[in-house]
């Protein structure tokens, strides 16, 4: 008799858990708005086609309130969603959910033409995507003499969103410079560069500078700028002295360059693309606000 009460005892903590589990989501949809859509498809499996796992681990992140639709947490494993129609996001950050959509990012070499096609048969960076049949943007122009990061896809509206100024996406670029064989690169030109240094069309300011390595004759410095007029990086470091020999960019916004080997291509992480798809693409400081564009430090490393 005591076995068959223990064991009754197990059933009913099991059968109460669940039951609580079940009235605290009751009591959420009712007062959360509804963004259940009968004829949709199940938010896990949204989920799973948007590359975040499995439907099992799908199903733990919306359990764990992890998952907000349209703004509202969704922990309802049977709520239904138009993908089409709303917005998804894992802790908070947007989720891309159309599939049709290209995001790459490429290592572009020296000497390839920023255009997808050149009708001099120049290299260019239609060598990325043969093959391909969408029509896919180039992000962040570099000229032919300039290496490394730029972006392709087929979505117009975050093409827009990265190469506008009022949304002021941060790109950061190494450049080798020759100096004076024995003073290298001179004190203050950091200050120089935040405050803005006169060029033929206009006032050009970096968002910081840093001095990363020094040889007699050559150093190497990282610029960070928010604008993208042509051969913006290259003048302003003439304009202080620092004539270029060699350009690479290695960021731009959250899309990192790393390691990825010039002539070659990744497609962009989820990460990546709910950061550039979110309210701000600039990095937050310790706070938790978004960082200003200027100024920065004049650091030497």
């Amino acid at each position: 008799m005591a076995a068959s009460s223990r064991t009754s005892g197990r059933g009913g903590a099991s059968t109460g858990s669940d039951r609580t589990a079940r009235r605290a989501g009751q009591r959420e949809r009712a007062q959360a708005p509804d963004v259940h859509d009968p004829d949709g498809v199940r938010l896990q499996k949204v989920l799973a086609a948007a590359g975040v796992g499995s439907r099992r681990a799908s199903e733990a992140l919306i359990s764990a309130g992890r998952v907000s639709v349209d703004g509202t947490v969704v922990r309802d494993l049977g709520v239904r969603v138009d993908p089409d129609r709303v917005s998804v996001e894992l802790d908070s950050l947007p989720l891309q959910l159309d599939t049709s959509r290209i995001y790459l990012a490429i290592n572009k070499p020296r000497g390839v033409l920023s255009t997808m096609h050149d009708p001099q048969g120049r290299p260019s960076l239609e060598g990325f995507v043969e093959g391909r049949r969408d029509r896919l943007f180039h992000v962040g122009r570099l000229d032919a003499d300039s290496e490394g990061l730029m972006i392709l896809t087929n979505d117009g509206d975050l093409a827009h969103r990265l190469q506008h100024p009022s949304f002021e996406v941060a790109k950061t670029y190494l450049a080798e410079v020759r100096v004076d064989g024995v003073s290298g690169v001179p004190k203050g030109i950091g200050t120089r560069l935040r405050a803005g240094v006169e060029l033929d069309d206009g006032v050009a300011r970096a968002d910081s500078f840093a001095l990363v390595d020094s040889v007699p004759g050559r150093a190497v410095v990282e610029v960070v700028v928010h604008e993208g007029r042509k051969h913006v990086v290259r003048r302003m470091l003439g304009a202080v002295d620092l004539p270029v020999e060699r350009l690479v960019r290695t960021q731009m916004g959250p899309v990192h360059l790393a390691d990825l080997k010039p002539g070659k291509k990744r497609a962009l992480n989820r990460e990546e693309l709910g950061l550039l798809r979110g309210r701000d693409p600039r990095p937050k400081n310790a706070s938790g606000k978004q960082r200003a564009a200027r100024p920065g430090p004049d650091r030497r490393r």
